[in-house]
């Protein structure tokens, strides 16, 4: 039997964690600090799939009607 999977689902928007040079820019884009970000706890259902740990940061990318596509960047906190 196959497992399903969140990511597969057509109403989860695509979420990736980034590497370290990508958060290094991102941060430095936005003049921000790390634990500026909006955050996300690691008990996420979609967070646990991807095997995420605390720290990390996930980017999630929405489609938008007005923008076409929106992209949002979350904290893995603990819970």
């Amino acid at each position: 039997m196959r497992k399903f999977s969140l990511l597969d689902h057509n109403s989860v928007p695509k979420h990736e964690i980034i590497q370290e040079n990508e958060v290094k820019s991102l941060l430095d884009k936005y003049q921000i600090e790390k634990g500026q970000l909006p955050k996300i706890k690691q008990s996420d259902p979609v967070i646990k799939e991807l095997g995420a740990s605390v720290g990390d940061i996930a980017k999630i990318t929405r489609n938008s009607q007005t923008a076409g596509e929106s992209l949002y960047y979350r904290l893995v906190i603990d819970d």
